[in-house]
This record gives C-alpha cells, sequence and structure tokens, in this order.
C-alpha cells in the first residue's frame, strides 16, 4: 500500500484548524529551462507567514531546481519571486540571507574539518563585526559579539538535540546528528523563512522522528518553512499546506487531507489505473 493511500495516514492528514497568515513567499508564474527542456513550468503559489508548506512530487517533478530558483542559485527564465513583499527573483543567495531567506541542502554540505559549533557559528556570519580594524586591534565590542556568536550558536544546537555534541568534531558524527546540525546552522541567520531540502533523506525511523520534532519546534518558534520531502508521513503530519508537482507544473494545492485525496496526486506517485 502506497502512503498516500494508507488509511492511518490519511487520518494523520486532517484538516488542520488554523488561520493562515499573511503571505510572505510568493512564486508567480515562474518557468525555468535548461537546453530547451522545461524544468518549472508556469508555477504559481503562495507560502503563508507561520506555515509549514511542504512541495511534493515523483522524482525528477521539478523541488530541487524550484528551491534553487527561489533560493536566487539559478535565475529564472520567466515569471518572479516576492519575498516578504518585495521582488527578488535571481537575486544573489547572499542577498536573500540578508533579507532573512536561509535554506539547507539534500546532499550535507557541512565543514568537516570544523567542530560542530563552529559549524553553527558560521551561520551566524551576517551578524558579526567584519570590519577589518576592529578584527585587527580585537575591540571589546568584537570579542563581545564573537562571545555572543558562541553562545547562540551552543543555544541553537541545544533546540535542535545537539548538546552533546557541542565540542565533537562534525567529522565524528552520525549522520542523523548532521542533518539537525545544517539546521541548526542555517537557523543561526536568523530567518524569516527557512526552506529545508529533504532533511529526513537517508535517515533510519527514529531519525526522521527527531527531524519531525525538530521542525515543529522551529515552526513554533515563528520560523515559516517550506519543505521538500518523500516522506509521506512526516509531510502529512506536519505541513499546514502542500503544493504537489509533477513533470515541474503544480498538480494540486491545499490542506494535506485534500492533497492525498487528490486522485491526481494519487495517479502522479502510482501510475495511472489501466
Amino acid at each position: 500500500m502506497n502512503m498516500l493511500t494508507d488509511p492511518e495516514l490519511a487520518a494523520d492528514a486532517a484538516p488542520l484548524n488554523r488561520r493562515a497568515g499573511p503571505a510572505l513567499l510568493r512564486v508567480e508564474h515562474l518557468s525555468r529551462e535548461f537546453g530547451g527542456v522545461l524544468a518549472i513550468g508556469d508555477l504559481s503559489f503562495t507560502v503563508a507567514a507561520g506555515d509549514i508548506h511542504s512541495i511534493i512530487g515523483p522524482n525528477g517533478a521539478g523541488k530541487t531546481t524550484l528551491f534553487n530558483l527561489v533560493t536566487g542559485v539559478y535565475k529564472p527564465s520567466g515569471g518572479r519571486v516576492l519575498f516578504d513583499g518585495a521582488d527578488v527573483s535571481g537575486q544573489a543567495p547572499y542577498r536573500l540571507a540578508a533579507r532573512g531567506m536561509s535554506r539547507t541542502f539534500q546532499n550535507l554540505q557541512i565543514f568537516f574539518n570544523m567542530t560542530a559549533l563552529e559549524n553553527v557559528m558560521v551561520g551566524r556570519h551576517l551578524h558579526l563585526d567584519t570590519r577589518l580594524l576592529p578584527a585587527l586591534f580585537r575591540f571589546p565590542s568584537l570579542k563581545r559579539r564573537d562571545s555572543e556568536a558562541r553562545d547562540r550558536a551552543a543555544e541553537l544546537m541545544g533546540a535542535v538535540g545537539l548538546s552533546k555534541y557541542l565540542d565533537a568534531d562534525a567529522a565524528s558524527m552520525p549522520y542523523g546528528a548532521l542533518k539537525r546540525l545544517e539546521i541548526a546552522r542555517a537557523l543561526a541567520a536568523e530567518p524569516k523563512l527557512l526552506l529545508l531540502d529533504e532533511p529526513a533523506a537517508g535517515l533510519n525511523a527514529t531519525e526522521s522522528r527527531e527531524i519531525d520534532e525538530v521542525i515543529k519546534t522551529v515552526a513554533a518558534d515563528g520560523v515559516t518553512i517550506v519543505l521538500v520531502e518523500h516522506d509521506m508521513k512526516m509531510v502529512m503530519g506536519i505541513s499546514h499546506r502542500i503544493t504537489a508537482l509533477n513533470h515541474g507544473r503544480k498538480l494540486a494545492e491545499g490542506t494535506p487531507a485534500e492533497v492525498a485525496a487528490n486522485p491526481e496526486v494519487v495517479a502522479a506517485y502510482l501510475g495511472a489505473a489501466p
């Protein structure tokens, strides 16, 4: 039985009783071609502030391409991306980070020559004093901000359940812990919007539940989340809204219960019935 037709999953996907906030992210008629091949086509959707909004679809549906368009890795061939009311289409990732957008990647992007704490501190670079003169003379204000950055990094590691790894070398940490470390580092930038690209990929059931709890905790703290994930139990259990893609186009959108019951979504995952 497929996740989308699992009765227990359908129960998990009951409509959530909450009022949507104002739009934080708008994708309007977004398109991207690669060598004449349309990867994303005329795609539009809105992410409300405070929501966990999941993007689902079969392999090759365009989910990671969409993330790369939203976060400035790719420039759109058409359409636009609006973040917090501003048109940010094609802006460089560092500019989007300064505006309050952060992300993780499908494949781990960890600095294995650093400690876990240092990895998270890297994520706070936007909040540090990087001027040359204070760095040369080690002004007290610089030392104070460095200390504050270290304390905040330790706090974030605690929030994602990694307190025991504060002094650990990143290279010595288990895979599931590294996935949570990436989330802590992304949060260190103090984002308004956090995009998570398959945070549960490669994890066992226990590790997936840990990620599930981290995502819910982050959202409860007021960070809006856009999630790409193949773990349908996780998606249906934590999402406020879901956008389903197929071949780079929007197939369906709605609450978890609405999307799970959509015959086009089921057909895209299982294949059309004969």
